[in-house]
């Protein structure tokens, strides 16, 4: 069977992306509308109603403006942060608990997570339905990027032969890592609350930094009596047999964590490293890939019907 797909802002990085992984595919029929009238709502939602699933690559607020004028019936993945918290959605993440993918199968409305808040939920959700932390547990989050996560202005910036230097012929300040959502607002962190059942806003520190995809989450924890042996054990059999997820021993490479290891991959790694009274949780893979399209892809499959990695691995 053929189905048809309608990716509504085919042009943006994460569009660009979900039709890369369409090409390699034979179930899967791109329907594409007409340059002069992508911007046209009549168009768009004509486009929506004769796709088996569509796509939202757009800003928040087309977002919204998209799904609330498409019919019921029609099969939407949004994969902006708009809907992330609406309660008529489905949260697309499949390995969030044992009925989840039941609930991605039978909605037309699906949020496909965001990259950051990604690794966080994946990471944390285990230990809270354990009861091996309490949810008034405060949290803190590093999450470093490559700059394809920013979307086509960035990487236009980041990849530019003109690169702005720094005074006095300094090296370009692009070249050093940066860290920003300082004002603690960032728009991943309310889906990080709803998807985890936390009780308060955790820190988070991302940082993006001068190559183009990968990124490494890490939560620090400690508690009286949890210890890398008790968390290990949790996390690997909270993700068994989850196709994208894997629990590893461990993700260190010499020391370090390389934050690009599963750069054009749709696999997710996570490792409990540290200490028992400093134990860190960690997670590596493709902001681009499980964090964003991929996972996008990997819904469509489970809205489908299909093989849930079909096209992923």
């Amino acid at each position: 069977m053929k189905y048809k797909v309608f990716i509504d802002g085919a042009e943006g990085t994460t569009g660009l992306k979900i039709h890369q992984y369409f090409q390699k595919r034979d179930d899967i029929d791109v329907i594409s509308i007409d340059q002069e009238k992508r911007k046209d709502l009549d168009e768009r939602l004509a486009m929506i109603k004769k796709a088996d699933v569509s796509f939202l690559c757009l800003p928040d607020a087309a977002a919204r403006e998209v799904a609330a004028a498409a019919p019921r019936e029609c099969r939407i993945l949004d994969t902006s942060t708009a809907h992330r918290t609406d309660p008529d959605w489905a949260y697309g993440m499949p390995e969030l608990a044992p009925d989840q993918r039941e609930r991605i199968k039978n909605s037309n409305r699906v949020a496909v997570p965001g990259c950051h808040a990604t690794g966080v939920i994946l990471l944390i959700k285990p230990l809270l339905e354990a009861g091996l932390l309490p949810k008034e547990h405060s949290f803190c989050a590093f999450s470093l990027t490559g700059y394809s996560g920013g979307g086509k202005k960035m990487i236009a910036q980041y990849e530019s032969d003109e690169r702005v230097r720094g005074n006095m012929g300094m090296q370009d300040i692009l070249c050093s890592p940066r860290q920003y959502g300082l004002s603690q607002s960032h728009k991943h962190l309310p889906e990080i609350i709803a998807a985890t059942g936390i009780s308060s806003t955790p820190a988070f520190i991302p940082v993006v930094a001068d190559y183009y995809s990968g990124m490494e989450v890490t939560v620090p924890v400690s508690a009286a009596g949890l210890t890398r042996e008790s968390v290990e054990k949790v996390m690997k059999e909270y993700y068994a047999g989850q196709p994208l997820v894997k629990v590893c021993d461990s993700i260190d490479e010499g020391g370090f964590i390389a934050a690009g290891q599963l750069a054009g991959t749709n696999m997710l790694h996570i490792a409990v490293e540290g200490s028992d009274e400093n134990i860190l949780l960690a997670a590596v893979y493709d902001n681009l890939g499980k964090g964003a399209s991929g996972a996008a892809v990997q819904n469509m499959n489970i809205m489908l019907g299909i093989e849930e990695t079909k096209g992923l691995i």
